[in-house]
């Protein structure tokens, strides 16, 4: 283990012992739209809504597992209720064939599945023209789990509150919505650049990466998959990379002297792990899954396709305190160690991006909510019991659906007609009268750009959260840029097609009148369960 997350974990978990007041920095003092002076966005990987949150709040709580019981009044959500569990259109479908299937659940013990096709082609024709009744047939892959079973009907598994117990937990006590969908169709490449420039278009070169690419219809390209980024001494020397041009939400907060960073597991090549891998195959097998997955995946950081905010050569940062200040060697691209360094060191910035190590990211096939748990509940502790918790926003969200099942199809706001949609029609996805994202049309609405896509979880944990809310705001990938654009930079948005011009606010899950939520809720890692403070701990008080 690195030693600043040895010496930070240490120190994290023990209340009021991470920084002094006179630690607090400049971020603090600057000025802002709302109260908060941090946002730390967590994003993890391939998760429906209808995967973590179908059956939200009612867990089925077996003898032996962590439980749940919700909190007396707990609102309900757009999730999996009547038919769509007893006669599911994805069970009648005969062209599903073996693998036609309702939800069923998955229990904690199945948390290691296998990983579902999660293509941009495939997820449209899952979509069916919005039947929602194609899933096993285009993007299931044969299980197990369960065991003995062999068909793509795995695809239409869920998992409840005995085994996502941290984010249940996190949902009784903070703010959800209901209503969020990723940009676009497509993988987990496209959507981490939605989540930082709101758009996936403007591919200025490209190497062996004809089947990542489509013609935006404008003269340009549209990136569609998983290709590297051209440069980073990590990606592929043999399949398909890229690079992009344009702004990013980096490049606006550098020009306002907004501190910021993206934290990602294994990104510090000069750390060896306890296995004894190191560079750029650093890895770390997983006790769930039984996998060994390197730690640090190119294709799942954003800043590293952009000129003005790569590290290809993942250089350190200088020191702690440059953490998140423009023109050090590091360029605004971190480890997840450097993360604790400097909130231990009292340096946060202003607006933390976080992706965990492969193992922990919520893939998948490698990764498993069990994992993910730990990473998630294991940073938003130690947040919680920092000086910066009382300014700070925790936003979890995530890249891509896995092509898990879902029966909510999100409004069609950038039609596209290439050979690669499938949505509506062969070739077609939307039509001339489909609606259009405020601010995006003409040159801007570029082709293979399929959206909005799958419905994805997205909560809020603040001080400021309502507390046991959920938010039926319709909401996207760039809404987490929109509300960063508002809150520092005075609502400038990156334009060129950014669907952060239209993008729903994510500001009707806060309540700013008051900080009603400020008592930290400490989970354990492990279980996902309270141990201490909330109004609520999932235990039936």
């Amino acid at each position: 283990m690195n030693k600043y997350v040895a010496n930070s974990l240490a120190a994290l978990l023990v209340a009021g012992q991470l920084a002094s007041p006179a630690m607090i920095r400049a971020e603090d003092d600057a000025q802002t739209a709302t109260p908060i002076k941090h946002v730390v966005v967590i994003y993890g990987e391939n998760i429906s809504f209808d995967h973590y949150f179908g059956t939200y709040p009612n867990a089925t709580n077996p003898r032996g597992e962590p439980g749940f019981v919700a909190a007396p009044g707990t609102p309900t959500v757009n999730g999996l209720t009547g038919a769509l569990l007893t006669s599911n259109p994805n069970s009648l479908n005969t062209n599903n064939g073996t693998g036609a299937s309702n939800p069923f659940r998955l229990d904690r013990s199945q948390a290691a599945t296998a990983d579902q096709d999660h293509g941009y082609t495939p997820e449209q024709q899952a979509f069916h023209a919005g039947l929602m009744d194609s899933f096993p047939a285009y993007t299931g892959t044969a299980g197990p789990p369960p065991t003995g079973k062999t068909t793509k009907g795995l695809v239409m598994g869920y998992f409840d509150g005995n085994t996502v117990t941290a984010f249940w937990n996190y949902a009784q006590n903070f703010a959800m919505s209901d209503n969020a969908y990723g940009s676009n169709f497509g993988p987990s490449t496209p959507g981490a650049i939605n989540l930082v420039s709101g758009q996936t278009n403007g591919v200025t070169d490209s190497s062996n990466a004809s089947g990542d690419i489509v013609a935006d219809g404008n003269g340009g390209l549209t990136l569609m998959s998983d290709a590297d980024p051209i440069g980073d001494v990590c990606s592929t020397t043999t399949g398909a990379l890229v690079a992009l041009g344009g702004k990013n939400i980096g490049d606006l907060l550098n020009e306002k002297g907004v501190t910021w960073g993206w934290f990602e597991g294994g990104f510090d090549l000069t750390v060896t792990n306890p296995n004894k891998s190191t560079g750029c195959q650093r890895s770390t097998t997983s006790g769930v899954t039984g996998a060994t997955e390197v730690d640090y995946i190119p294709h799942h950081e954003p800043f590293q396709y952009y000129t003005s905010t790569a590290n290809p050569r993942h250089l350190r940062p200088s020191a702690a305190s440059m953490i998140g200040k423009h023109g050090d060697q590091a360029n605004h691209q971190y480890d997840m160690d450097d993360f604790y360094w400097a909130l231990q060191t009292g340096n946060l910035p202003a607006v933390s991006f976080l992706k965990a190590p492969g193992f922990q990211d919520a893939h998948a096939g490698y990764s498993d909510p069990l994992d993910e748990q730990n990473f998630v509940v294991t940073v938003i502790n130690a947040l919680m019991q920092s000086p910066d918790w009382a300014s700070t926003a925790v936003i979890i969200n995530y890249d891509d659906s896995d092509g898990w099942y879902d029966h909510q199809m999100g409004p069609i706001v950038n039609q596209s007609a290439t050979a690669d949609d499938m949505l509506t029609g062969t070739g077609e996805c939307g039509s001339a009268s489909a609606t259009a994202l405020p601010g995006i049309s003409g040159a801007d609405a570029a082709q293979g750009r399929c959206g909005f896509g799958p419905r994805l979880p997205y909560m809020v944990i603040s001080p400021y959260a309502k507390r046991n809310y959920v938010d039926h705001t319709t909401l996207d990938q760039s809404s987490t840029i929109h509300f960063i654009e508002d809150n520092w930079l005075g609502g400038q948005r990156i334009g060129g097609g950014s669907f952060d011009a239209g993008s729903g606010s994510i500001t009707g899950m806060f309540d700013f009148s008051k900080r009603s939520n400020a008592q930290p809720v400490i989970l354990n890692p492990s279980t996902g369960q309270v141990i201490s403070g909330g109004y609520w701990n999932g235990n039936g008080r």
